[in-house]
């Protein structure tokens, strides 16, 4: 982290952005951080992690230009990614969150569906959704990844994957761009309204794939929603947020506790709950 941080604030100030000080707003699979007094948020990976953080940026910058509710990039410095002493970092504009009340899900829904439909008019080059159960699935099967899983575990989570998945591509539903992971922590609520973050996991699918990751009292307002659909693809985010919980590394602040509270929920079967009813 401390390497990170340094990375960040050398690379802001050498930008002409004034950097006295950094105060780290999240530590998981990265590092995101607020500098000061300049307000600028540094979005900061490995270079060897699995995202790429370029095509993140440009995602963003294209989608901006459609009115799509997403935070802003830092309109001070390039829109590009920044490689230094081993990390990639971008750099955004820092946007006050509101605290003073809950977004409605009727809002939400809307919001999302803005924002799909601003990704409906970018074409970008993007993984199917289902590259990434099949990633999922391959660190389901290896003890190096998930070495704490039990043997009935380990197949739960591997029939869950492949069975939903194959029903959801044997639907051929409508298909397009989508957020990837829209859950309520990529949403921030903000006096302009709210807005999406964290486009690391963009993918190609049904809508109701993103449906999937929001509150079940959000997918519900969402116009043209296939039900059945949302429920099919609900087991399939269930079994890869398990499955990232009994991951080597893992950082989420839940950690195991997590990790048995969704196998317990796949073990009871459908109809599958939204995430925010699962600790997690």
């Amino acid at each position: 982290m401390r390497r990170a941080v340094v990375a960040a604030r050398s690379t802001a100030s050498d930008l002409g952005l004034a950097v006295d000080d950094a105060i780290v707003l999240s530590d998981s699979n990265r590092l995101v951080i607020r500098l000061m007094p300049c307000d600028t948020v540094a979005r900061v990976t490995p270079t060897t992690h699995f995202a790429s953080a370029e095509q993140e940026v440009e995602l963003v910058r294209r989608l901006a230009r459609t009115g799509s509710p997403v935070a802003p990039l830092e309109p001070r410095v390039e829109p590009r990614v920044f490689v230094r002493d081993g990390f990639k970092i971008a750099l955004w504009a820092y946007v006050e969150p509101v605290r003073s009340r809950m977004l409605p899900p009727a809002e939400y829904a809307r919001t999302l569906a803005r924002l799909h439909a601003g990704l409906r008019r970018i074409e970008v080059t993007t993984p199917h959704f289902m590259d990434r159960v099949a990633a999922i699935r391959r660190d389901v099967a290896s003890r190096d990844v998930t070495p704490d899983l039990t043997d009935p575990d380990r197949t739960l989570l591997a029939d869950t994957l492949h069975d939903l998945g194959q029903s959801i591509v044997n639907r051929r539903g409508a298909e397009q761009l989508l957020h990837g992971e829209p859950h309520p922590l990529n949403i921030l609520d903000t006096k302009s309204g709210p807005l999406f973050i964290d486009f690391e996991n963009t993918a190609r699918g049904p809508v109701e794939y993103d449906l999937a990751w929001v509150p079940s009292e959000v997918s519900r307002h969402h116009p043209d929603a296939d039900h059945d659909l949302v429920g099919a693809c609900r087991g399939v985010v269930l079994a890869i947020v398990a499955t990232h919980r009994w991951s080597v590394g893992d950082q989420h602040p839940s950690g195991r506790e997590s990790g048995v509270a969704f196998l317990r929920v796949l073990r009871e079967g459908p109809p599958w709950p939204a995430l925010d009813e699962v600790v997690w």
